[in-house]
This record gives structure tokens, C-alpha cells and sequence, in this order.
């Protein structure tokens, strides 16, 4: 398939085999309200100048490309690693973005209140802000796990005005928040708008949150081709849901020879079995109204997750990245706690930027591209979010 024609999800919000919408009834007419009104404000030029108005002042759009000098010289092989610096974002990743675009929209709905989930609470503290600016309700599902090891971005979330339900079931963590904000929308469809996350879900929000993140790819490509005169030879990021990933890539998915890479987490390493690496160790399965890669049993039963990063914490994955690893488009590796750990401090001393543990995976896998590549190469990193959030949790790791 030539990418240059490449015009997905379909009308049925499929990529490849990959997508749909695997939903309840009552929720199909309030996904189908979404899509037409997101099809229409998207192209409306009242809507597009008050979005853009809001990214550059507000959230401080375009985010800076920066070369990581000490960390290329550090990597060897002449390589010239940049960082795309979503964590400079107002809010502290690049959560912000879709959580604005999709709030604006809600409030052209008349939906009088808005949900959300959470996992290491950026979208959470995101879709809360976006709400506090324009006075709608907001209520965040957290698991009771990620509460525990996030509990700064909770407190912020209060702060903003939000209630932030906590979730026991299961593991008590990203899957288990997003179950109950679609029982809670199910419930309450008539007057409540669901800002889901990330690139996962039924159509059309894989479609919608690749759109609304996608700035960061454009920025991209105009930003190294002023810095470089060329293309990159590598783009990094990491996936959980993959949200931040889809933003990077998809500028570049026409562009054969820039290598695209994905890296999930390996938890505690794949082995033991607690692990998060969905695409590389899963298969496809249907979770959350979406027929996608997941973590499951010989029966179908999904599998609980695992990482240091509550971000990254996810049995599933977003369908557009299932087909993007079915046609070899981008290469998708892991990378485990230890790893990612290892790979914060290294940015931190090296260049004063202490990233978030989700893009700290994509920094570990750094080093083992650099030793796979020629000399001379350039690499671009989407550093995803800010560690703020993570501190307390990595402190607590290398205690121990």
C-alpha cells in the first residue's frame, strides 16, 4: 500500500481489520453526535481561531524542537538526538491538547459536564484545566493504585475544581478507570461529554485524538527541516495508549525512509509476565469498544498490566497502531522499569530536563538504536510529559 494514500480509519472507523465501535446502544448516538459535531467544528473557522488562539497563549504552542547536545555526545556515532518538548506544555505534556480541542466541542454540545480517566493523571489534570477554563463540571476515574503513586497530579486536579472518583476494581488502575467512566457515560449520555485520553476506543475517538495531537508531528517536520534542511532518520516515542506517538508519526507516515518507532513497557521484564508491551506480546482482542492488540488469556480474559509508569500501565492499545504494525510501518520494542529508570536519571543529569516516566521509556531505547545505526544519524524524541508527577515514585524505586 502506498501511505501517500493513506485516508484512514474508513467510514466505520477501521483501520485495516483494526478498529470499529463495539459499544452498548446508548451509546451509539452519542458517538455518532460526537463525530458530526467534531467533523464540523473542525472546519469551522470560529471554532479553529479560538483553538488556535488557545494553544498559542495559552498552552504555549508550537512546543520547542531542542538539541540535546551532552546527550548526543553521551550516545556517540556523531548522532544528533532532539527532543520535541511536549512537557513544556501548559499542564506539563501533551495531554493538553486533545483535552482542549475535545472540551471546546463539548461546550458548543451544550454537554453541561464532562469525564474523564486517568492512569499517571496528565489527561486527568489536562481535561480538569481545559474544564476550570471553561466552566463545565468535571469528573476524573482514577484507580486507587495510580491515586496512590500520583497523588500531586490528584491534588491538582482538586484543586482545578474536579471531583476525582477513585476505582478499586481490579487492579485498581488505567483499565479499571476507563470501565467505569463508560458505565458512568452510559448512565448519563444526555448531558455528558466523555474526553477519552488516548487513541484507543471506538470510533471515532482513535480518529478524533489523532487529529487534535497531530499538531505535534507538524510542528515537527517544520521545525527540523528549518533546523536541519532534511528529514529526520529516526522519530521515538512511547505508546501506551499511544496517543503522544500517533501525534509524532503521523506527519512522517508517507516519508518511507524515516524510521518510526514505538516503544512500549516491559514491566518488570516480559518473563514474569507483569508487563505492559501489548503490541509486541499481545494479540488482537476487542477491550474498551475497540477491536484491537491487547493483553489476554487463552480464553479471551484481558490480562492484567504492568509498569513503573502509570501512564504506560494500559492491556491495550490504539487500533491505528495495531494496523501500523501489521503492514511494518513502524517497529514497536519495550523497554523495562529498570531501563526507563536508568534512562530519567540520564536525561536529568545530562541536559537538566527531568522527563515523565512514559517518555523516559523511549530515552532507554536510545542507546540500543545508536549502536544499531550508522554514524551521522538524527533522532528525533517526542518527550511526552514532565516528571514532576513521577518523583515520588522513583525515589521510592531506588530506595529500594
Amino acid at each position: 500500500m502506498m501511505l501517500n494514500d493513506y485516508n484512514y480509519p474508513d467510514s466505520f472507523g477501521r483501520f485495516g481489520e483494526f478498529g470499529g465501535k463495539y459499544v452498548p446502544e446508548t451509546l451509539m448516538y452519542a458517538l455518532t453526535e460526537f463525530e458530526e459535531a467534531f467533523n464540523k467544528y473542525i472546519n469551522d473557522i470560529e471554532f479553529k481561531e479560538e483553538f488556535s488562539y488557545l494553544l498559542k497563549h495559552y498552552v504555549g504552542r508550537p512546543s520547542p524542537l531542542y538539541y540535546a547536545k551532552r546527550l548526543s555526545d553521551k550516545l556517540g556515532g556523531n548522532t544528533k538526538v532532539y527532543l520535541k518538548r511536549e512537557d513544556l506544555n501548559h499542564t506539563g505534556a501533551h495531554k493538553i491538547n486533545n483535552a482542549l480541542g475535545q472540551c471546546l466541542i463539548a461546550k458548543r454540545l451544550g454537554k453541561p459536564r464532562v469525564i474523564a480517566e486517568t492512569g499517571a493523571g496528565q489527561h486527568g489534570v489536562a481535561t480538569a484545566t481545559a474544564c476550570a477554563l471553561l466552566g463545565i463540571k468535571c469528573e476524573v476515574y482514577m484507580g486507587t493504585e495510580d491515586i496512590r503513586r500520583q497523588s500531586l497530579n490528584v491534588y491538582r486536579m482538586e484543586l482545578l475544581g474536579s471531583k476525582v472518583i477513585p476505582v478499586s476494581s481490579g487492579s485498581g488502575t488505567l483499565k479499571d478507570a476507563t470501565s467505569e467512566a463508560i458505565r458512568d457515560w452510559v448512565t448519563n449520555v444526555k448531558d455528558t461529554h466523555y474526553v477519552l485520553g488516548s487513541v484507543a476506543g471506538p470510533h471515532p475517538y482513535p480518529k478524533v485524538v489523532r487529529c487534535l495531537q497531530s499538531m505535534i508531528g507538524d510542528e515537527t517536520y517544520d521545525q527540523i527541516m528549518e533546523m536541519e534542511g532534511k528529514l529526520p532518520d529516526h522519530i521515538l516515542a512511547c505508546v501506551g495508549g499511544g496517543s503522544n506517538a500517533i501525534g509524532i508519526f503521523y506527519k512522517f507516515l508517507p516519508y518511507q525512509q524515516v524510521n518510526l518507532i514505538g516503544v512500549e513497557a516491559a514491566g518488570k521484564g516480559i518473563a514474569s509476565g507483569k508487563h505492559a508491551a501489548t503490541l509486541t506480546e499481545g494479540s488482537p482482542g476487542i477491550l474498551h469498544g475497540s477491536f484491537s492488540y491487547v493483553l489476554q488469556d487463552k480464553d479471551g480474559q484481558i490480562l492484567e498490566a504492568h509498569s513503573i509508569s502509570a501512564g504506560l500501565d494500559y492491556p491495550g492499545v490504539g487500533p491505528e497502531h495495531s494496523y501500523l504494525k501489521s503492514i511494518g510501518r513502524v517497529k514497536y520494542v519495550n523497554i523495562d522499569d529498570n531501563q526507563a529508570l536508568d534512562a530519567l536519571q540520564l536525561l536529568t543529569r545530562l541536559e537538566g530536563i527531568i522527563p515523565a516516566l512514559e517518555s523516559a521509556h523511549a530515552l532507554a531505547y536510545l542507546p540500543i538504536l545508536v549502536n544499531q545505526i550508522p554514524d551521522n544519524q538524527i533522532i528525533i524524541l517526542n518527550l511526552s510529559g514532565r516528571g514532576d508527577k513521577d518523583v515520588i515514585t522513583v525515589s521510592d524505586a531506588l530506595k529500594g
